[in-house]
């Protein structure tokens, strides 16, 4: 089942069932640092005072992941945006880099390139402009990562269009599913509309751009 081969890539049964299994471990990791620091709360106030402090350390931190757990959620849905509008492209040897890429301003925590859909010739970057759930990507894109690790990335799974926004996944070791899916921002013209023009945006392109969540200008 090539997924290159569906219209876009939600129309692929595989890469349903992957972002399905990732929304239901957010849920089930969501119900389970609210259900344990409920639990423990339960139980410090049939306890003596002191134990209190020993649940503090999780009370903290359980809060935390409960809060990283809820932004998720809306991280997903963009993510499924992307899937219901781009069709996939599995990628071999994607260029990348964990440095800074030269022109793009804001925060970038690691990029790749994609070529043009206008231009073959003209790579484009998107970048990553959040760190939140990057280590796995973070951890293969550094100069100094074993090949063992840099090894999962020659393959990428890629929906989106470059001019604007997209989404990447890894393969799985089967190659029939994607995994650790991440969104990726184009950190040149976003909002540029001279940018757009010069790299042959179409009303058609921008209208894509829309449902799949980028509000670009021309």
């Amino acid at each position: 089942m090539n997924p290159a081969e569906f219209p876009t890539a939600w129309d692929h049964p595989p890469t349903r069932r992957a972002w399905a299994l990732h929304m239901s471990l957010n849920v089930a990791g969501l119900i389970g640092w609210i259900g344990g620091w409920i639990a423990l709360l339960a139980i410090s106030t049939e306890t003596p005072n002191w134990v209190v402090w020993i649940f503090m350390p999780y009370f903290i931190y359980g809060f935390y992941r409960a809060y990283v757990q809820l932004r998720y959620f809306p991280a997903a849905l963009r993510m499924r945006r992307i899937m219901r509008t781009f069709p996939w492209q599995v990628l071999r040897d994607v260029p990348h880099g964990l440095a800074d890429y030269p022109e793009v301003v804001g925060p970038q925590h690691g990029w790749f390139e994609f070529p043009n859909p206008a231009d073959r010739n003209q790579q484009l970057p998107l970048v990553f402009t959040q760190h939140f759930r990057l280590n796995w990507w973070t951890r293969r894109l550094a100069p100094r990562a074993k090949p063992q690790l840099k090894a999962q990335i020659e393959t990428i799974w890629f929906a989106g269009d470059p001019r604007m926004i997209g989404l990447i996944a890894a393969s799985t070791p089967s190659g029939e599913m994607p995994r650790r899916f991440q969104v990726l921002d184009q950190g040149l013209g976003k909002g540029d509309g001279n940018r757009l023009t010069e790299w042959g945006v179409t009303s058609d392109d921008l209208e894509r751009g829309r449902r799949a969540g980028v509000s670009p200008t021309r």
